[in-house]
């Protein structure tokens, strides 16, 4: 039996990661900052300091066969330089340092597309193209990827576009919140692509690295799989799950786009205007099988709200105990 750890057990991604280890009936630790009973019997819930200071992590390792590291900051705006660093670079590197005394088999790291670029690129990103991220989170987990690769645990690195699902915060929150409106949007024109990742897709991902079959001391790209949806595409697709018709209308871009761009709030448009396509192929050329594409995993989602799910796991408190206030939770 498999025996693994998994840091950031209470966030949106670690409360899915340890529901789905449990069920496939591994032996499950589950890492937060403050205890939580939110998880089913059998998972054994362990307390760990504050991960802007340093502390011994030893006994979170006793008795474990792989790591999956999920806890972190996100939140690119509002969070000083020197606690990502602390939080998401050194943390991290303490951990795979200790990972590698305890001969841990293998090292999962959830990192971010962050590292590699920044919120927006004028081509589909492959872990072929140089890391260059441009913000203080990116440039975090890159430092922390830099680490894990120098301990010499066996690791695999996972870079991450924006997860949805039951539960998610984030850009997308908002931009599917805007769908579910029943009023005209102006975004017929907006023919953008980004990137999504389901919770579905990355449990999925999560399981096949943990299995081993991926090469180990690799970075893969993660993504839904194919070209994805257009901005207004997305909206289109939510509101036919809805039931309603799509009331798109024409908007002149360049008019939203230059005024941003004058009062220093490009990134704006960038976050939700901007291309930023992924290329998934390298972790399905190594066997990986998504579930479905963006649309579909929009469509379902959905469709899940509409019945009333607003979980993948058992309810916890709205902000993640392992985060500072000022994260607002990812993944």
């Amino acid at each position: 039996m498999n025996r693994v750890l998994v840091t950031g057990a209470t966030g949106f991604l670690g409360r899915a990661a340890v529901a789905a280890f449990a069920r496939s009936g591994q032996a499950v630790r589950a890492a937060a900052r403050r205890h939580v009973r939110a998880f089913s019997d059998g998972v054994d819930v362990v307390q760990h300091p504050d991960l802007a200071q340093p502390f011994d992590w030893r006994p979170l390792l006793e008795n474990i066969d792989t790591v999956v590291h999920l806890a972190g900051i996100e939140r690119s705006r509002g969070i000083a330089v020197s606690l990502y660093d602390r939080i998401n670079h050194q943390a991290t590197a303490r951990l795979a340092q200790a990972a590698a005394e305890a001969g841990i088999r293998r090292f999962v790291f959830t990192s971010s597309i962050s590292a590699q670029s920044g919120p927006a690129a004028d081509h589909a990103l492959t872990e072929r193209d140089p890391a260059m991220p441009t913000s203080a989170q990116g440039r975090s987990k890159l430092a922390a990827e830099h680490a894990i690769r120098s301990a010499g645990v066996p690791f695999t690195i996972l870079r991450l576009v924006p997860v949805y699902g039951p539960g998610m915060r984030g850009d997308l929150a908002v931009l599917l919140r805007a769908a579910r409106l029943p009023l005209p949007l102006p975004v017929r024109d907006f023919t953008n692509r980004r990137s999504y990742l389901s919770i579905d897709n990355f449990l999925s991902a999560l399981s096949f690295v943990v299995a081993g079959p991926a090469a180990p001391n690799e970075i893969y790209l993660l993504a839904d799989p194919g070209i994805p949806p257009t901005m207004a595409d997305l909206i289109a697709s939510v509101r036919k799950a809805y039931g309603r018709r799509a009331l798109l209308v024409p908007a002149q871009i360049r008019y939203t786009e230059m005024p941003l761009r004058l009062i220093r709030l490009g990134h704006l448009w960038d976050r939700y205007c901007g291309n930023l396509r992924v290329d998934c192929g390298k972790l399905i050329a190594a066997g990986w099988r998504p579930a479905h594409d963006t649309r579909t995993g929009i469509a379902e989602l959905a469709q899940r709200t509409m019945r009333g799910a607003t979980s993948v796991t058992p309810p916890v408190a709205a902000q993640a105990p392992d985060q500072p206030r000022t994260q607002p939770g990812r993944r």
